[in-house]
């Protein structure tokens, strides 16, 4: 009995060597192949590519600078982002007053962004090289007016027309305002009812200066202000003006959830 379990082991720890011999020839022989291919052994492979794979994501973060993030606290300007469009291609500086308040920044702002406009509205980060076709920024902790004496009740389900509507008349081409709806639509379209209230350029000038150089001839700001409503409330209907955009245009849109 001892004897057949004896056997039994050396039977099955040869198997056991012979799978392992099995193993290490295999490993040579794709060794043989791949050095053959590539004039690099596997494991010089697995290392420059690792080593590729750094390289390239270092130049990664040297391109695109990253997007400058914080905490969020009060009331959030989202998504404000600006579009240039100068009457020929032109160096423009953009600071924003309030640094201080900014959550959110692409390209990373510091002290200004530097950037080469053109008359059909794409943009080069001079500091990266990097294309753009916009700014962007948010904001935190801005004081709102959050009587909603004034502006619009609106059923969901109508958001997109009113907005189609209203940007219109606030200045925003078809591309831009379909940029504006598709970011806010679906964050509204399924309320019962939305209350909408645009900022007055003076409001969100206090808010977040916005200079630059050269001027433009036609600055539009929209910061649509809104809330989600379970019932439709009366409001006095806010009067817009019509913007008319001439020369050097900018713009910037973005919008602020009012919560409780």
């Amino acid at each position: 009995m001892e004897k057949n379990a004896k056997n039994n082991k050396k039977q099955i720890l040869s198997l056991i060597m012979g799978i392992l011999t099995l193993i290490i020839l295999l490993v040579i022989l794709a060794n043989v192949i791949v050095k053959n291919a590539t004039g690099k052994t596997i494991l010089q492979t697995i290392v420059y590519a690792i080593q590729d794979y750094k390289k390239e994501n270092e130049k990664e973060n040297e391109d695109y600078k990253g997007v400058y993030c914080e905490g969020e606290e009060g009331f959030m300007a989202s998504k404000p982002i600006v579009y240039l469009y100068p009457t020929q291609t032109t160096e423009v500086e953009v600071k924003l007053g309030n640094p201080e308040k900014l959550s959110c920044t692409y390209p990373q702002y510091e002290d200004s962004w530097k950037i080469i406009a053109n008359p059909n509205g794409n943009l080069k980060d001079i500091e990266t090289g990097r294309n753009l076709y916009a700014l962007y920024w948010e904001g935190k902790e801005f004081s709102k007016n959050t009587n909603m004496e004034e502006g619009f009740c609106v059923k969901g389900e109508d958001t997109a027309r009113f907005l189609e509507e209203k940007l219109e008349i606030l200045g925003l081409t078809p591309r831009e305002a379909e940029e504006f709806i598709i970011y806010w639509l679906p964050k509204m379209e399924n309320n019962k009812y939305n209350y909408i209230r645009f900022e007055t350029i003076e409001e969100q000038n206090s808010a977040m200066p916005l200079e630059i150089t050269p001027k433009p001839d036609s600055v539009i700001r929209i910061m649509m202000d809104w809330k989600s409503l379970n019932e439709k409330i009366e409001v006095k209907e806010q009067e817009l003006q019509k913007t008319e955009r001439t020369g050097f245009v900018a713009v910037e849109w973005g919008g602020s959830e009012l919560v409780e």
